[in-house]
């Protein structure tokens, strides 16, 4: 859902053959076949595979599945995350793990399993959802979430540095606040109102500006970029005290 959707749709539509993996394969079901089904896609372009990225077996077996039944990788978009906030003081443990789990683990386990058939092409291109929280604080219980995301980013640029050779790049995309499923649920009104008066642009984003940074990078005009993390928040980190 959200911003993975959004890049499925648009990878489906400038013609890849797209997987949708996610932990609820009745949502990954709906999506791909909502792909199949719109104009211009081949009925074969587009299918649905389950994936827990929390559990290092799931992603075996799931990339064991592209291998065998594909054969090759050229493209992985690394999109599923959790969140939840706490008071840093009592920030529980358990959610802190578990956030780096999915978030870090899951990532680099992913990005592994999908380089490994990349490498026999000598063509790949990984793109991992950050955020600007994970290059600069954003608000109070984001304990987790934050630092996870900062580990993606410094994550990547590892990736970039030992998978160039073999002609695979791996980038970050960090959006800012986006209109998405996760955000209804974790932000506030107050929140979202106090979040836009910070950003130039004065609004969120939508998945499909999220969407637009990730085709681009996975594109050949992309070929000489790798190790980056393009910030998508409508000005955000660039900006200091408005108002003055």
């Amino acid at each position: 859902m959200g911003i993975g959707a959004e890049v499925c749709e648009r990878l489906a539509a400038a013609g890849h053959q797209v997987l949708v993996a996610d932990l609820d394969i009745v949502a990954a079901e709906a999506t791909a076949l909502r792909l199949r089904e719109s104009g211009g896609h081949a009925i074969d372009r587009a299918f649905a595979i389950p994936l827990d990225v929390g559990r290092p077996e799931s992603i075996a077996q799931a990339f064991d599945h592209v291998d065998r039944t594909f054969g090759r990788c050229d493209i992985l978009v690394n999109c599923a995350g959790i969140a939840k906030v706490f008071p840093f003081l009592d920030f529980p443990l358990d959610n802190f793990l578990e956030t780096m789990n999915v978030n870090v683990t899951g990532t680099l386990l992913c990005a592994q399993a999908a380089a490994r058939l990349m490498v026999r092409r000598r063509w790949g291109r990984i793109v991992n959802i950050a955020s600007v929280a994970g290059l600069r604080a954003v608000g109070s219980g984001r304990t987790a979430y934050g630092t996870s995301k900062g580990a993606v980013i410094a994550l990547t640029r590892q990736m970039a540095v030992e998978l160039a050779e073999h002609g695979i790049t791996a980038n970050a995309v960090a959006p800012g606040p986006v209109d998405t499923p996760m955000t209804r649920a974790l932000h506030t009104v107050q929140f979202r109102e106090a979040y836009a008066k910070a950003i130039p642009m004065n609004r969120y984003g939508s998945t499909a500006e999220i969407a637009s940074a990730v085709l681009y990078l996975v594109s050949e005009d992309a070929s000489y970029i790798s190790g980056v993390a393009l910030p998508v928040d409508g000005g955000f980190l660039a900006s200091g005290a408005r108002g003055l």
